[in-house]
Parts: structure tokens; C-alpha cells; sequence
């Protein structure tokens, strides 16, 4: 590729705008022999990353970064952040579908909201104490992301993502006092209700959106990581509420190259005696999966609801039994 091109693309983490192309000496020919060779892919309107880099990057955190970096290579005003899930994917807070995700800005003067080439404009005050700046591109904190995802997105978006500002240190006060500045805007009853239900224990996306999905089902207020400790091993689960347990399963954790570094197979494998250890003390557990949540939810609703009502058919629902083996909540890995 073209020298000069070579050191725009390595100065914008792979990023070249059409413009820059052209100061560079490169012809539209030029443009479209690079895109039809595949050593250029357009990740947005008049902007192209370097097809090596590109093809490198994962679907849920590295390729969404590139499209929010070649956003601000192009948005001509600088009275910008951004926001929403712009801000939320680079502060690792969670996304309902990063892959599919606008770019979102919020700018206190705009011509109403709207999606314009692919970026979603927001017209909201902010102040600049709710600003940083995150792998140099400046958006809104942790409070003021995870009060506009539950605004954006609605109740299980807004509960991951407060969920996660309180895993990552940010004080329930923050939550409110953010809140407190927003006045009435629409929406608000969601934000109080993910304020209020929030919990640093969900250690995953997929973790809070079950515990939206049992606060749901009115059975009581779950419990984050809940331990039992027995014969040598504690075992922590995921949420509980009274004799039952409800477990998030993640497609990943059985994939090669998964986070533990086992083999598919020995996963699996520990997986089942884990669930044996829990059954053992006369537990219920149900599994529920990222489709459950989605399109699989009324489903899961129906078959998630007969397992509690079985479990508390068959063991009651008191623990004081369990006392003995009880382990006190404390900070724990990614995984039991």
C-alpha cells in the first residue's frame, strides 16, 4: 500500500478517512482497486480501516471501538460526547448487541434526535464533571452511561449497565445524584427502578439481565453469589431465591479457547458435578441462556416458573438447614 497512507492508517489505529486518502495522492480508482483487493473495508460512511487490522478484531469490543474512532474522525462539530453505547462498550459496561449497535453521540444543542449515517444524535444537557475521556476519545462516565441505557434500552440494559458502575467502584449516591440532574425527562421511572435494583454482585451482562428477568417473576428479591462450602470445595451460584438457584449460561464458557482454558469437554464435565454439588443440598436450579432473555423469553418465563414452583413443592422454601455450609458473599473471579 501506498507509503504515506501506510503511516495515516498506523496514526489512526487502522483508520483512513477518503479525504486523507486523497491528500495523500490516492484516486478514487486507486480507493476502489484497495476495497475490491480486500486490503481496504469501509467500516463507515467515507471512512475505511486496513483489512489486516480489521480481520483481527473481535465482533463485541474490538470492531465496535474502530467504528465509535472513525466517528469522530468525521463528525465535524467538536461539542460532542459520546454516549449510550458509545460510551458504555469502551468503559466495558455491556451492550444489548454491540455488533449491531449505533454510534451514539450527545451534544447539547441538536435539531432533536435523530441517526444520521449510521451515528444517533442525542439533544441533552450534561455537565462537565460527567465527562472523561476513555483510549483518548471523550465520552460520558459510568453514572450518566448507565442512566441513558436504561432510557435507551429500557429495564434489563439499564440494570447490567448500573449493575456494572457499582461492580467498578462507582457509589450508588452517583447513580442518584445523576439522576437528580435529569429532572423529568422520559423514561424516569425505569432509571429510579434500576437505581434501586442494582447489585455490584452480577458479575456479567448476562448475569444482570437474569435478575431483571427473576425480579420479573415476582417470586422475591434474588440473591447475587451465593456460596455453599462442603468435603473440601465452595461452589458459588450465580443468583438465588429461597431453595432455587438460577444460573446464566454463556455459550462462550463451552467454546475452544474459552476463559478457564479447558478443553469443551472437561467443561462440561465440571459443570455437571458443580450441578450435582448444588442439587446435593436440595437446591433447584434452572439454566437460562442468552436466548431466553430474548426471543426465547415467554417461554423461559413458563418454564422457569414451573422449576421454582417444583422446587418449592419439593424443599419448602426456607434455608436455615443450609446454615453450616453457608460461605459469606465476598469478591470472587470471573467463574466458580
Amino acid at each position: 500500500m501506498y507509503l504515506p497512507v501506510r503511516a495515516q492508517l498506523a496514526s489512526q489505529h487502522g483508520l483512513l478517512t477518503y479525504a486523507q486518502a486523497h491528500r495523500a495522492g490516492l484516486t478514487n480508482s486507486d480507493l476502489r482497486r484497495l476495497l475490491k483487493a480486500k486490503r481496504l473495508v469501509p467500516v463507515r460512511w467515507g471512512v475505511y480501516a486496513d483489512a489486516e487490522a480489521w480481520d483481527a478484531l473481535d465482533e463485541f469490543r474490538g470492531r465496535p471501538m474502530l467504528r465509535i474512532r472513525a466517528t469522530a474522525l468525521t463528525l465535524r462539530s467538536s461539542a460532542y460526547v459520546f454516549s449510550h453505547d458509545s460510551a458504555a462498550i469502551p468503559q466495558e459496561m455491556g451492550a444489548p448487541d454491540p455488533r449491531t449497535a449505533h454510534v451514539h453521540v450527545t451534544r447539547p444543542k441538536v435539531h432533536g434526535d435523530a441517526v444520521r449515517a449510521g451515528v444517533k444524535h442525542h439533544r441533552a444537557p450534561f455537565i462537565e464533571a460527567e465527562v472523561v475521556e476513555k483510549d483518548d476519545l471523550r465520552m460520558l462516565g459510568m453514572a450518566r452511561t448507565a442512566l441513558d441505557m436504561a432510557r435507551e434500552h429500557g429495564r434489563a440494559a439499564g440494570l447490567a449497565a448500573c449493575d456494572a458502575a457499582l461492580r467498578a467502584g462507582v457509589p450508588r449516591a452517583a447513580l442518584v445524584e445523576c439522576f437528580e440532574r435529569m429532572g423529568c425527562w422520559p423514561e424516569s421511572r425505569v432509571i429510579r427502578w434500576c437505581i434501586e435494583n442494582a447489585d455490584d454482585g452480577a458479575q456479567t451482562y448476562l448475569e444482570s439481565q437474569t435478575r431483571e428477568f427473576v425480579l420479573e417473576l415476582g417470586i422475591g428479591t434474588p440473591q447475587t453469589q451465593f456460596g455453599l462450602h462442603a468435603d473440601g470445595r465452595t461452589v458459588w451460584c450465580d443468583i438465588r431465591v429461597h431453595r432455587h438457584i438460577f444460573e446464566p449460561d454463556g455459550h462462550l464458557k463451552y467454546l475452544p479457547g474459552n476463559p478457564s482454558g479447558l478443553d469443551p469437554d472437561a467443561v462440561l464435565w465440571e459443570e455437571k458435578k458443580r450441578q450435582d454439588f448444588v442439587s446435593g443440598f436440595k437446591l433447584g436450579v434452572s439454566r437460562i441462556t442468552a436466548f431466553d432473555m430474548g426471543a426465547g423469553r415467554e417461554a423461559a418465563i413458563r418454564r422457569v416458573g414451573r422449576e421454582y414452583a417444583d422446587t418449592c413443592r419439593r424443599f419448602g422454601t426456607d434455608i436455615s438447614d443450609l446454615a453450616l455450609y453457608i460461605v459469606t458473599r465476598q469478591r470472587r473471579p470471573w467463574a466458580s
